[in-house]
């Protein structure tokens, strides 16, 4: 069991994180936080930053980051943190993994009235970002942003191609017939693909765009614990159908890994790009005309995989009570100063950002905001989850009706045997 061996284990696996920031804070009458992450590369330039704004404009606090790997490494770490007695006083989760952790004992939950005393209340959020992060009647997570699964494409291609409406953006497609007529208009115009979509062995794309086109079908998924999962087959067919029709090695090829994907579209080789905002600092530095939009609705109901990046209060049997007071004034402060967060591609969370005039004159975030109104975050479960294995099994499922013809329905019942067995064994944090 993972929190058996958390008291053995703790020092040895926070020996791998790596610190940034500053080493060293102000007096002894300043509240020094503990914060962990998992948040590296551009995004961790810009999160240094806001800390160290956050640092610099408050005086009754001071922030100390520590990074650690992505993924299970990390989740695993700060489940053995929280159960050991050594939490720290404040952590970043994918909103998707609170329900494996919160049910668990292994987070406490926000005190709604003390944020709203630092301006932070259910007003300052989508709807759907902010009920994410309840478990029950308590509030586990606070969001920092919506990082959804977003359509990019190549300005000067569609401008080619005609497919640009009045406002200088890509034509709105309603139905499937119509967005494949798009990309093969951009086809036309890049002499190449029309689209680049990679997901070879890469369970998580996999899953972002099929769960994309499902939930626009208005498909469920319920994973009741000690019970048998429920999958909605006909749109969970026609979702696996219609990725088939466009991975047809003319639209898209059948055989791009994630990399090569975002190479394709970075080099001009396609018109549209199926990827996470996330990617958005990788064609500003290639300098590409790039335009962004929700994944355009063919189904009927809007809708977009995404996950939230959200600040959680690991779990303290007794916690100081000025370092948590200061841990809420630290998370309003990063929120309120989250304008630079959009810069990393994600859409900011606290409303009053994405509401700023200025936020308007960003190009293309501004033109894919919307998303945060539609998003789906995976299904609750205890396995479920950015970073989990859950996207992984899906990929074991999904990859043969991508790229050698498997029948999709075959695929459909397996993955929720899959689940089946999950779903019997006991959540072991």
């Amino acid at each position: 069991m993972l929190l058996g061996s958390a008291a053995a284990l703790g020092s040895a696996a926070l020996g791998s994180t790596l610190l940034s920031g500053c080493a060293t804070g102000p007096g002894s009458n300043v509240a020094q936080l503990k914060f962990w992450h998992l948040l590296s590369g551009g995004d961790g330039v810009v999160m240094a930053g806001l800390v160290e704004a956050a640092n610099e404009a408050n005086t009754t606090f001071h922030a100390t980051q520590t990074v650690l790997t992505w993924g299970a490494p990390y989740y695993t770490k700060l489940a053995m943190a929280s159960a050991g007695g050594r939490a720290p006083d404040l952590a970043v989760m994918h909103a998707s993994r609170i329900p494996g952790y919160a049910p668990g004992g292994l987070l406490d939950p926000w005190d709604l009235s003390l944020l709203r005393e630092f301006g932070v209340t259910e007003q300052s959020f989508p709807a759907r970002i902010w009920e994410k992060g309840f478990i029950d009647d308590r509030l586990y997570s606070i969001a920092l942003d919506a990082h959804p699964f977003v359509m990019m494409y190549n300005t000067d291609y569609a401008e080619q191609a005609g497919v640009l409406d009045s406002d200088g953006k890509l034509v709105e497609t309603t139905s499937p017939e119509e967005f494949i007529e798009v990309a093969r208009a951009m086809q036309g115009a890049s002499g190449n693909r029309g689209l680049s979509y990679g997901y070879l062995n890469d369970g998580a794309q996999m899953w972002r765009l099929w769960y994309t086109f499902y939930r626009q079908m208005e498909g469920e998924i319920e994973l009741p614990v000690g019970g048998e999962a429920r999958i909605d087959e006909e749109p969970a067919v026609r979702s696996f159908e219609f990725m088939q029709q466009l991975l047809d090695d003319d639209i898209a090829t059948s055989r791009n890994d994630y990399a090569t994907a975002v190479a394709e579209f970075v080099s001009g080789q396609s018109g549209i790009f199926f990827t996470g905002v996330w990617e958005l600092p990788t064609m500003k530095n290639a300098e590409l005309p790039v335009g962004g939009a929700p994944i355009p609705t063919l189904f009927g109901t809007p809708a977009a995989y995404a996950d939230s990046h959200a600040f959680v209060l690991p779990h303290q049997t007794q916690p100081d009570e000025k370092k948590r007071r200061e841990a809420y004034r630290f998370v309003a402060e990063i929120l309120k100063g989250s304008f630079d967060w959009a810069g990393a591609g994600h859409i900011p969370a606290y409303v009053p950002i994405t509401e700023d005039p200025a936020y308007a004159e960003l190009s293309p975030q501004a033109d894919y905001a919307g998303a945060a109104e539609i998003i789906n975050y995976d299904p609750p479960a205890w396995f479920t989850g950015s970073g989990s294995d859950f996207q992984n099994i899906f990929g074991e499922f999904a990859q043969p009706v991508l790229l050698s013809g498997a029948d999709p329905a075959a695929a459909v019942s397996g993955f929720r045997q899959r689940l089946n067995a999950l779903l019997s064994k006991p959540n072991p944090v």
